[in-house]
């Protein structure tokens, strides 16, 4: 193994913190930008001015703004987000405890969209322009204009309310409980973030197919599905890996939407109660989480390339 090829795992962590810390600030900034005194909403509208300013001294909310990011950064550097203000808990520990439900509707998601988008996006350039392939073309541009709120809600009426085969809504105790509540969330995410890839996978998969070390198995007699099997789907599937870690930031944000559209208690419902209440620790830490999620998924993602394509080098 040419470990050369690798250096970039060692200064690739060192050129993502200045992203990390301009997600940072940008957060920051920005969530103290929505109006609304988070203390007055804590509080109530009849809460005395006495009150409210020990509300704020607790909380250091009544320091000046960049004394309260270098807080906010001296906390971070410690591995701390600070205190919620709705909760009173410790907010790392409170976004810990919302993990499970997030991370399992992410990769159950991913899992159900690969699913659907290997055999149809093979399929569709296998027969290309012919009837099968207009038909996958004809879905994956229906499941790009569709949102998925609105996706998510039809689900719900044909799944559930129609058919009665997936709870409305909730999470469930046993895992058994949790796996069948998640199933349409999942669908939902997959149907969309499926769309995309089948696209990319399918236009992978023709090129590929025209290369001329394809023609030179051919011409060595190999049969037509062992080529596509061995040689033609692993090199067409690397833009596709590159396309869904990419996407990981939009697949992450369409979990927010759905948590809250299915009553799921993961991170995404949250970061919207959090937004709602002004509550400040919720939102930084739960941005934060997220974009450290999202770097990471995009540092394995160039991992996994150069390990499958040896033709591939990261600086």
């Amino acid at each position: 193994m040419n470990l050369g090829r690798y250096r970039f795992v060692l200064s690739r962590p060192l050129q993502l913190l200045p992203v990390l810390f301009g997600i940072s600030l940008m957060t920051f900034v920005l969530v103290r930008s929505i109006p609304g005194d988070p203390a007055r909403i804590l509080l109530g509208s009849r809460s005395s001015p006495y009150a409210l300013l020990k509300i704020r001294a607790q909380y250091g909310l009544d320091q000046p703004l960049w004394q309260q990011y270098f807080y906010f950064l001296k906390n971070l550097l410690n591995g701390e987000l600070g205190q919620s203000l709705l909760y009173k808990v410790d907010t790392l520990k409170l976004i810990s405890s919302r993990t499970e439900p997030t991370l399992i509707l992410v990769l159950g998601s991913v899992v159900l969209a690969l699913l659907i988008a290997l055999p149809l996006a093979s399929s569709a350039a296998r027969h290309q322009d012919g009837k099968r392939d207009q038909l996958i073309r004809l879905f994956t541009t229906a499941g790009l204009g569709m949102p998925a709120f609105w996706l998510g809600i039809m689900l719900i009426l044909l799944f559930s309310v129609q058919w009665g085969l997936f709870p409305v809504s909730g999470y469930g105790r046993t895992w058994t409980e949790k796996l069948h509540h998640l199933v349409l969330p999942c669908l939902t995410i997959a149907l969309a973030l499926s769309s995309l890839l089948i696209r990319n996978l399918r236009a992978s998969l023709l090129q590929e197919m025209q290369a001329d070390h394809i023609a030179a198995a051919r011409a060595r007699g190999l049969d037509e599905a062992a080529i596509f099997r061995r040689h033609v789907l692993p090199n067409a599937l690397i833009p596709t890996i590159n396309l869904l870690a990419v996407n990981i930031g939009w697949l992450i944000s369409g979990t927010v939407v759905i948590e809250s559209l299915f009553a799921i208690p993961g991170i995404g419902q949250l970061l919207v109660r959090g937004i709602f209440t002004r509550d400040y620790m919720v939102v930084q830490g739960v941005t934060m989480v997220l974009a450290c999620a999202t770097v990471m998924v995009n540092f394995l993602a160039d991992v996994l390339t150069v390990a499958i394509d040896p033709r591939v080098k990261i600086q």
